[in-house]
């Protein structure tokens, strides 16, 4: 397991605005700590970054969230966290993209963002020709009312941290403990049920690739019909 606190990441792609980090299995209270730290550290010229990882099992509370969502104590960890929404859950075979930003110098608002993280999930499915949309009313991403990406973020002082979680080829039984995101009786679904093959590195890469061409889009985008 790896401890972003105290490892020394290897950049794995850079573009103008973004350096991505692939950091593997790692604990949660220890990777929200790592985005705290960092989030507080940062300047102006603080290059943003994409963590790429995934989580042993754990349930996380955004500050939303309501106890009487867990609905069965499984011996699963439940942390209380400081990003918007309520319950979810993260285990191994999801892909967690999280999102460190100076959202002013990407000239986005939050719905912008929250946009831009959808839409990266949906052109990675499509490239699977798999149809995937976002919902106004509950946000993240969908595929036949089954939700494959749930998403959750901190805005403080301008700076973004938290981000994305995408369901790949994971134990997906825990989300029957909870009212995933607060909504009772929400299904959710993952890449390897719908019939798609490539694993957790290439469907790692695709994401961040989206992710950086939709928020530097953005920039432009956004800027303009402001």
């Amino acid at each position: 397991m790896i401890d972003p606190a105290t490892t020394a990441f290897s950049p794995v792609l850079e573009r103008q605005h973004f350096i991505v980090k692939k950091i593997g299995l790692s604990d949660y209270q220890a990777t929200w700590q790592a985005m705290k730290d960092f989030t507080i550290a940062r300047t102006e010229e603080t290059c943003d970054e994409i963590w790429l990882l995934q989580h042993p099992p754990v349930f996380t509370q955004g500050i939303a969230g309501k106890p009487e969502h867990l609905l069965y104590n499984a011996g699963i960890d439940l942390i209380k966290t400081d990003r918007g929404g309520q319950i979810t859950y993260h285990g191994p075979g999801q892909i967690v993209a999280y999102l460190l930003l100076d959202i002013r110098r990407l000239k986005l608002g939050v719905r912008e963002l929250v946009r831009c993280m959808e839409s990266a999930v949906i052109d990675v499915l499509k490239d699977y020709r798999i149809k995937a949309v976002a919902r106004v009313d509950a946000p993240g991403v969908y595929v036949d009312n089954a939700k494959i990406a749930a998403l959750g973020l901190k805005i403080k002082k301008n700076f973004c941290y938290h981000g994305i979680a995408f369901n790949v080829d994971m134990d997906l039984t825990p989300f029957s403990y909870i009212n995933p995101c607060g909504y009772q009786g929400l299904q959710v679904t993952q890449t390897r049920d719908l019939g798609i093959t490539d694993g957790l590195e290439i469907l790692s890469n695709k994401l961040a690739n989206r992710l950086q061409e939709k928020l530097l889009k953005g920039i432009s985008i956004y800027h303009h019909d402001h």
